[in-house]
């Protein structure tokens, strides 16, 4: 799909100088923009490259003084950042939207129920009761499992492996090799020391507009649901366990961890290497420092850092503190030797 300048300046609200009939297919950076691709400058330190581009089309403020010819056709707009952004979005869109159909190597149950538009990639399975909602796109080798209910628009990359029963709702993204809806990691010690598993029972709901990274597990409930509220971001590699609870527009870094039960406020900032303990509580609008370690419920719109994690800013003074501990450590021996000293002078 190819946009003309004209086309991208009416969707922005901009206005065009240059041709207006030259033609995008992509974006770059504008450093590396080629012909047939987009580029926009917002930071004053790019503007060189404003001027040695060979990108067909940039975005510009509307305010930006040119110092020299442009051999680029430009389109001035109210925020160039903002622009950019609507516009790999709208590219995205289209993209996405080309992709229809079913692959003749994917495996479709004929209990299963698809919407209008939907594409199934090669060796994707999809098993029976499955309900699939209306331009959902199935990339390769994704495992659907029975009953599983996927809402309008959303978007399973290759590897994604969703158990039975788990719903999903529209407008999601879910990332390569994402697993959710596996057993929760529950086991009760026996009294001959071995581990008797717990059936796992429970399913995950996945609401509207979520988006999961890769690789990230999110376990079902040992009964009743593991919850992904509306607008939720998980980055890739986190791990939720069974039973947690996580509250709308919450957005959690790499590699942070949920124990079991744990329940996640709205608009929560969790940061990368997290790992919460099971069944706390984890106050709305809470902020949580990269690598801490969580072991308390929080107070509303707290910020905290460290392990255990406290304060943030009393925690950035104990990490001022630790800073000094050699010195205190070498003046301390230093004073043990004088007070010894002393003490021999004195009984003597």
């Amino acid at each position: 799909m190819e946009l003309s300048a004209q086309t991208i300046a009416n969707h922005l609200g901009g206005t065009v100088e240059g041709n207006p009939n030259v033609e995008i297919s992509a974006a770059a950076r504008i450093e590396q923009g080629k012909q047939g691709t987009l580029c926009f400058l917002a930071n004053p330190k790019y503007e060189k490259y404003l001027y040695t581009t060979q990108a067909s089309i940039v975005l510009i403020n509307k305010n930006f003084e040119l110092k020299q010819p442009v051999s680029a056709t430009l389109i001035r707009v109210d925020d160039a950042y903002q622009a950019i952004a609507a516009m790999l979005d709208l590219l995205h869109t289209l993209k996405m939207q080309s992709k229809k159909g079913h692959s003749w190597r994917s495996k479709i149950s004929w209990r299963a129920k698809l919407g209008k538009n939907v594409y199934v990639g090669a060796f994707a399975y999809i098993a029976k009761g499955a309900v699939i909602g209306n331009n959902v796109k199935i990339y390769p080798h994704v495992y659907v499992g029975e009953n599983v209910h996927i809402g309008d628009n959303t978007i399973l990359y290759s590897g994604v492996k969703i158990y039975a029963g788990c719903k999903i709702g529209a407008n999601c993204i879910i990332h390569s090799c994402t697993v959710i809806g596996a057993d929760g990691f529950g086991f009760v010690p026996q009294n001959d020391g071995v581990y008797k598993k717990i059936a796992q029972t429970g399913i995950v709901i996945v609401e509207d507009d979520v988006e999961i990274g890769s690789n990230t597990s999110i376990d079902r409930a040992t009964m009743g649901a593991t919850v992904i509220h509306r607008g939720t971001k998980i980055d890739n590699l986190v791990q939720i366990a069974h039973n947690v609870e996580i509250g709308d527009n919450t957005v959690i870094a790499a590699q942070a961890g949920i124990a079991g039960s744990a329940k996640i406020g709205k608009q929560c900032v969790i940061g990368g290497q997290v790992g919460i303990v099971g069944h706390i509580s984890i106050a709305d609008g809470t902020q949580i420092g990269a690598q801490s370690g969580v072991s308390k419920n929080t107070t509303e719109n707290a910020t905290i850092a460290g392990s255990p994690a406290i304060d943030y800013s009393k925690n950035q003074r104990n990490i001022a503190v630790y800073r000094t501990l050699p010195q205190m450590r070498d003046e301390i021996q230093i004073l043990k030797k004088e007070i010894e000293e002393l003490r021999m002078k004195i009984n003597n």
